[in-house]
């Protein structure tokens, strides 16, 4: 299940993880975001206890959004070891994020 976080320092969140952290840049506003909302459950169901849905409302956060460079909506960046090593951006079926996923972990 994806967690939508409240955070004061994205920073702390990475390194608070003791997993892969899968970030969900998403608006609310955003149609296709909406529809990645079943696919993510479906992605952390199959990947159990290997990584962590995290959303983040790019409304919200603006500044994070620009540092990690996101221009399209939903954009999916995978965190391990607190730096980005995936981005999927663009809505796809959840057997297609997790064959991205799994070899990086």
């Amino acid at each position: 299940m994806a967690t939508k976080k409240q955070f004061k320092n994205f920073t702390e969140l990475l390194s608070e993880s003791d997993k892969p952290l899968l970030v969900d840049f998403y608006a609310t506003w955003c149609g296709p975001c909406r529809m990645l909302v079943p696919i993510l459950d479906q992605v952390s169901a199959l990947m159990k206890d290997q990584i962590q849905v995290v959303k983040i409302d790019t409304e919200r956060y603006p500044a994070l959004a620009s540092e990690y460079n996101i221009h399209a909506l939903p954009t999916l960046v995978l965190f391990k070891e607190g730096k980005p090593i995936e981005r999927i951006e663009g809505v796809l079926p959840p057997e297609d994020i997790v064959s991205r996923l799994q070899p990086l972990l």
